[in-house]
């Protein structure tokens, strides 16, 4: 099949490229949504854009669909300058939240309709349409769907023509966009098995946008981590989970408790108690002790390095969480065995295992 650019191709078919993202800058009336963002997808990598709302990750996505123009920076396709190429050259599928199906159209119709409205010059014929939608109804398992209209269909089946449509045009790149934001908890966990399943199928360099951590962890390949418009950290689920960049990346990934502690000599000291975490090279004077709730053990009142009262336990599949209140009113939460027994109104003792330290300032 002819790629859609007749000129100029970003890559020949079959072939994955890469994304980069040099100085990417865009503001909305006056008020900045990204700030110079540097980002490199690799050939056939599934990424994830990660963020809280306001982030500035679908902004991103958009300008590297071309849906949206950057004030600043540029985007090259497998090396080749793309930041001026119209969406319809950059050679792309694009999947939205929303599916943006056409309602009048068969399912059949939707997936072919991208083959349909090319130029002549470059349509296939209507035999291979039929094939390629033939194709892709068995690859996103809705073989005997072709006549059925989207309102027939269940979200998360809406879902899978949306991703049908967006690959029936052979992109080089795959952009999704919240791609199960709108389906409910179980069909979202279905799809990511299903997503992750076709990628390793298809091969295609994707990039998709996701609010949700769970999402972003099992499916990605590697993990961009945005905040206010800043990319905080990029690397493999594994990388930002144990080894977080700054804090906001810390506090993002899950539920994580501060500690003010001070470092001399090399040593982590919190509540004048030495704590068995590594102090990081050159680091002196005040810093932020980040822990996640296991890493915290409870112990008896007037043990460990900081105190507190139990104000709430409950089951937590194989474990205990239990909610203690500190001195100044704020609540933490720590993860204990089930066989652990503690109540509500008892004192006790925190003793710190390990966290995550950064400087303060």
């Amino acid at each position: 099949m002819a790629p859609i650019s007749p000129v100029a191709p970003i890559a020949e078919q079959g072939q994955a490229v890469d994304i980069r993202v040099a100085g990417v800058t865009k503001a909305f009336a006056g008020s900045a949504a990204l700030h110079d963002i540097d980002l490199t997808v690799r050939p056939g990598e599934l990424l994830a854009l990660l963020g809280p709302s306001g982030s500035g990750k679908t902004t991103l996505l958009r300008i590297i669909a071309g849906l949206a123009q950057a004030d600043r920076g540029q985007v090259f396709f497998g090396g080749l300058d793309a930041t001026t190429f119209p969406v319809q050259k950059r050679q792309v599928g694009f999947v939205f939240q929303h599916y943006a199906l056409f309602k009048h159209m068969s399912v059949a119709d939707n997936i072919g309709y991208g083959l349909r409205v090319r130029e002549r010059t470059n349509r296939p014929s209507k035999t291979e349409i039929r094939r390629r939608i033939s194709e892709l109804l068995d690859l996103v398992q809705l073989s005997g769907y072709e006549n059925r209209f989207p309102a027939q269909l269940s979200g998360g089946q809406r879902q899978r023509v949306a991703l049908a449509r967006a690959l029936a045009v052979e992109p080089r790149v795959l952009l999704l966009d919240e791609p199960f934001g709108a389906l409910d908890a179980k069909v979202r966990k279905d799809l990511r098995a299903w997503l992750r399943d076709i990628h390793e199928r298809t091969g295609k360099t994707t990039v998709f946008v996701t609010h949700d951590q769970d999402e972003a962890l099992e499916l990605a390949d590697r993990v961009a981590v945005l905040n206010q418009g800043r990319l905080e950290q990029v690397g493999s689920p594994d990388e930002v989970q144990d080894h977080p960049a700054t804090p906001f990346v810390m506090t993002f990934l899950g539920q994580a408790v501060r500690f003010s502690a001070d470092i001399r000599d090399g040593r982590v000291l919190v509540n004048g108690k030495l704590v068995s975490v590594a102090a990081p090279r050159s680091t002196i004077g005040l810093a932020s002790l980040y822990c996640r709730p296991w890493h915290l053990k409870p112990v008896q009142a007037g043990h460990g390095h900081h105190q507190g009262l139990i104000t709430g336990v409950r089951r937590l599949g194989s474990m205990r969480r239990i909610e203690v209140t500190q001195a100044d009113g704020t609540r933490l939460e720590i993860e204990a065995p089930l066989a652990t027994n503690l109540r509500v109104g008892e004192e006790i003792g925190l003793d710190i295992q390990d966290g995550v330290i950064f400087r303060e300032g």
